[in-house]
């Protein structure tokens, strides 16, 4: 997609970049990998080999087939994975290594390249479905009232309602997150028979409207983003109203090394190993 860009040449490093305007009057939209080594559960995962190919790959790649995304930057504070990407082909940009989420790294990237809606695409998701990542996208764009958007999968294993490292969330009648957390949301007291609830498991990708990031460093972090860990809350907490796309296509994090097995079955099981 050709897009023109509006005094793009006044952008410079550390100040607001200017909005895009596609030739066909839709949103520019940007994804943002964010792409570290310092990982701790899993050393160096995002070069981990996943099925004969770095993780990283399957992840810009995977981004590279949703029909919405007009560019893919992997935003990086590693020389190792900045050559990576040259030698890939890959777009790639050096960011700040004092950012402590992968949304302050796509913030940076939106103050020195163009878009009206970014991207935070997990690097340790090879499996998100390109579809869903395009749904999150046209939920902005259908609403222009919502400046995030993120999507949601139904649990179906009963054991990761109970899982801590299984982030949950509850929604309103207009599908915007009422919360997020690592605890059993909608917790059934009444264990009769006679409710079925809902659980629906939050995938880590989020779209925001440019408008929102830029204002993603000035809000304050609430306490309830600290005790349960989850940046999404700061959103919550602030005021600003979250859009979750459901989807049916469930991702998988490759977190510890038993991880990477449990994609390398999957992915031979959709014949794209």
């Amino acid at each position: 997609m050709q897009c023109q860009t509006k005094a793009l040449s006044n952008a410079v490093s550390n100040r607001t970049a200017p909005s895009e305007i596609c030739e066909t009057g839709r949103m520019k939209v940007i994804a943002v990998i964010p792409a570290r080594l310092a990982s701790t559960r899993l050393p160096r995962k995002m070069l981990r080999e996943i099925a004969g190919e770095p993780l990283l790959a399957w992840v810009y790649r995977g981004v590279r087939r949703c029909s919405l995304v007009d560019q893919v930057i992997v935003a990086t504070d590693s020389d190792e994975i900045l050559r990576f990407c040259q030698q890939q082909g890959f777009v790639a940009r050096m960011t700040s290594a004092a950012h402590r989420s992968g949304t302050e790294r796509a913030h940076e990237i939106s103050t020195v390249i163009a878009g009206d809606v970014y991207l935070n695409v997990q690097g340790d998701e090879p499996l998100l479905d390109p579809a869903g990542i395009d749904a999150a996208i046209d939920a902005l764009d259908v609403d222009t009232a919502i400046g995030v958007s993120t999507l949601a999968v139904p649990i179906t294993i009963a054991a990761d309602i109970m899982d801590p490292n299984v982030v949950k969330t509850v929604l309103d009648f207009e599908d915007r997150a009422l919360y997020f957390s690592r605890a059993p949301i909608p917790w059934v007291r009444d264990d009769d028979g006679l409710v079925h609830a809902r659980h629906l498991k939050h995938l880590g990708l989020y779209a925001f409207r440019r408008d929102a990031l830029l204002e993603f460093p000035t809000l304050p972090m609430g306490v309830l983003e600290r005790v349960e860990q989850l940046e999404q809350l700061r959103w919550l907490e602030n005021g600003y109203p979250i859009r979750v796309v459901e989807t049916l296509n469930d991702s998988v994090s490759v977190d510890v090394p038993e991880d990477v097995e449990r994609v390398e079955k999957l992915l031979r099981a959709t014949g794209e190993d």
